[in-house]
Formats: structure tokens, sequence, C-alpha cells
């Protein structure tokens, strides 16, 4: 038998995700990473399933995790966060990307919306709107 769970398990994990808003977060700094996911996990409809510091590592857990929302910032070791917004949009066209960093200017911004995400949020700005940001990001 292992240490595999049993079909029931599954069941009753899934139970407390289902129309839960599945979060991966993708930024090079750990310290961001861990103040997103508290504070992202006090939301009732949201689930952090993942988090990564480097942009290729972010493609394998998309692919696994499949989550509905990439939050990532620009400056990503490996494969920076214009990129992978890129890659995500032709990969897995049914996840949003929010671009999450503390560069706001206008080329950045624009470079974003070229790339397909559907939004920049500003680090500078306390909360900067990401909750709501991601809300409006899934489909009801």
């Amino acid at each position: 038998m292992g240490n595999r769970p049993s079909p029931d398990a599954d069941c009753i994990a899934s139970r407390y995700t289902v129309g839960m808003i599945k979060i991966l977060i993708v930024d090079e700094e750990a310290s961001i990473r861990r103040g997103l996911r508290m504070r992202l996990n006090v939301e009732t409809d949201f689930i952090v399933t993942g988090e990564t510091g480097d942009g290729w590592d972010a493609l394998r857990l998309v692919r696994e995790l499949q989550p509905d929302v990439v939050v990532t910032g620009i400056n990503l070791p490996g494969m920076d966060g214009i990129t992978l917004t890129e890659r995500l949009r032709h990969d897995f066209p049914n996840c949003a990307v929010i671009i999450l960093s503390l560069y706001d200017e206008v080329s950045n911004r624009e470079r974003a919306a070229k790339a397909g995400a559907i939004a920049f949020v500003s680090k500078q700005k306390p909360d900067g709107g990401l909750t709501e940001t991601i809300r409006r990001a899934v489909p009801k």
C-alpha cells in the first residue's frame, strides 16, 4: 500500500478547493514569495498551490499544478517575467498572468500588456489591488 492516499482522501481534499482560485507565485525574492503566500492565503477564495523564483521552473509548475492565475515578477533568473508571460499565454491560454513588480514604469506596463498579462500591479502600493485583480482574472 505504501504512503499513497486513498481515493476517499482525494475526494475530501478536493471538496476544500472546489471554487477556490488556484494561484502560483513567481518572484525572485523568497521573502516576497513568503509575504505574498501569507497575504493571499488569508483570502477564503484563494489557495496558493506553489511558488518558485525561476521562470523555467514556473513553466514546469504550471504544467503540474494547473493554477488559474500566475502572479509573477519581471526580473526572474533563467527566464524573465515578460518572456514567461508570453510562454504562458501561448502554452496555457486559460491561465491568467498578473505582473507584480517594483519597476512600475510605462515601458514595463506596455511590455507586460503586449506579452499578454491581464494586469500590472505595483509592489510600491500597499495591496495595489492585487486581491481584486486576481478575482477579476478568473471567470465566474
